[in-house]
């Protein structure tokens, strides 16, 4: 890393969390690259962005499996039910990635691939002078996103992490409420984040090398979330296996919260629906986040009865994208989430791995 920390982590800024960006001129043009589950996800908040106004445009999709460029492929079941698929009537269709990356439309790709791919295909895209959304994991290992962030410190683009869950509504509410204090001091904190295996790339999925199993693909977003709202734990302790850990925080200073759990798997029955849940208690309340519910988000202010909070009809795909808009719009240095934070949660992660092996707590290197 040239010895040297990738750049530091920002907050998200208020425009960024409730969407906001400007709409001058027509935005960057975007291309997805991989266009299963996630392609199409973030093909469908791109396009959202565009018809609410927010400065983009579609132009382009790659993917090897020519089914999945067209409107109506063969493994629509395993797909997300969004009216957009990808249109080649509208889009241009690539198989090969070199080819988008050659297009002068576009300028700001989607990376939602494998994650062993990730590194690799970035690299190639601020080779080819473009601004990158790279879906997380960005890498399994620290070392390769620091090599990433080497590359991209001075490229003159910018490169973000996807790491959603900081812009879902409802999340982006508890760090708010944690950095203002406006419910007194967090006092303790339970995430939970399950869901059956994932369905759309069983080779990939199954194989916990190329993935991470449900530890790093899926309950990074927890640890992401513990980082970013009370800082560097000292210590973690991670109990389970590849398909469903939980993870307690440990931090030494006084004024932190006393008991911080995150618990994440993918090995529930086929059919099952996913949900994400935290319970949150401070000084002056407790709320609680229940996903599938009308209402997820309940605060309970020193009253038996809970009171829904007020949400965005947004979700965190949708808002990342419209914060990247609004970065490059601004003409920011950074993008709203950046690779040093993607870095730091991924050592995290491997200090969780390390205590998964070996059973026994591990303590946080400082820097």
């Amino acid at each position: 890393m040239s010895g040297a920390k990738p750049g530091a982590g920002s907050a998200v800024n208020s425009g960024a969390q409730s969407g906001a960006s400007a709409r001058t001129g027509p935005g960057p043009g975007v291309g997805v690259i991989g266009l299963g589950f996630m392609g199409r996800t973030h093909l469908a908040a791109w396009q959202r962005a565009a018809d609410e106004g927010h400065p983009c445009r579609l132009v382009a999709g790659c993917d090897r499996d020519p089914s999945l460029l067209d409107a109506r492929p063969a493994d629509a079941a395993a797909l997300p039910p969004f009216e957009l698929a990808f249109d080649p009537a509208r889009m241009r269709a690539c198989r090969e990635v070199p080819e988008l990356l050659a297009d002068p439309a576009v300028e700001l790709v989607s990376i939602t691939t494998p994650t062993d791919s990730h590194v690799e295909l970035t690299l190639a895209a601020l080779e080819a002078g473009k601004h990158v959304l790279v879906e997380k994991p960005v890498a399994l290992a620290s070392a390769d996103i620091a090599r990433l962030a080497d590359a991209a410190r001075g490229s003159g683009r910018l490169v973000m992490p996807a790491l959603c869950i900081r812009f879902w509504p409802g999340w982006s509410w508890l760090r708010q409420t944690v950095a203002s204090g406006e419910l007194g001091a967090l006092r303790s904190l339970s995430l939970r984040r399950l869901a059956p295996r994932p369905r759309w790339n069983d080779a990939f999925y199954g194989d916990p090398a190329r993935s991470g199993g449900a530890l790093i693909d899926l309950h990074l977003h927890d640890s992401d979330l513990v980082r970013w709202c009370l800082g560097e734990p000292d210590e973690v302790t991670t109990l389970g296996d590849d398909d469903h850990v939980s993870t307690l925080y440990r931090y030494a200073d006084a004024a932190s919260p006393t008991h911080v759990l995150a618990e994440g798997g993918w090995d529930l029955a086929a059919g099952r629906s996913f949900r994400m849940c935290y319970e949150a208690v401070f000084e002056g309340g407790s709320a609680e986040y229940r996903s599938g519910r009308e209402h997820p988000l309940h605060l309970w202010r020193g009253a038996a009865v809970a009171v829904p909070v007020p949400l965005p009809d947004l979700s965190g795909y949708d808002v990342q994208c419209r914060a990247l808009l609004a970065a490059l719009a601004a003409g920011a240095s950074h993008p709203p989430v950046t690779l040093g934070e993607a870095f730091a949660t991924a050592r995290l992660l491997e200090a969780e791995q390390q205590s998964l092996r070996s059973g026994r707590p591990v303590e946080l290197a400082r820097d």
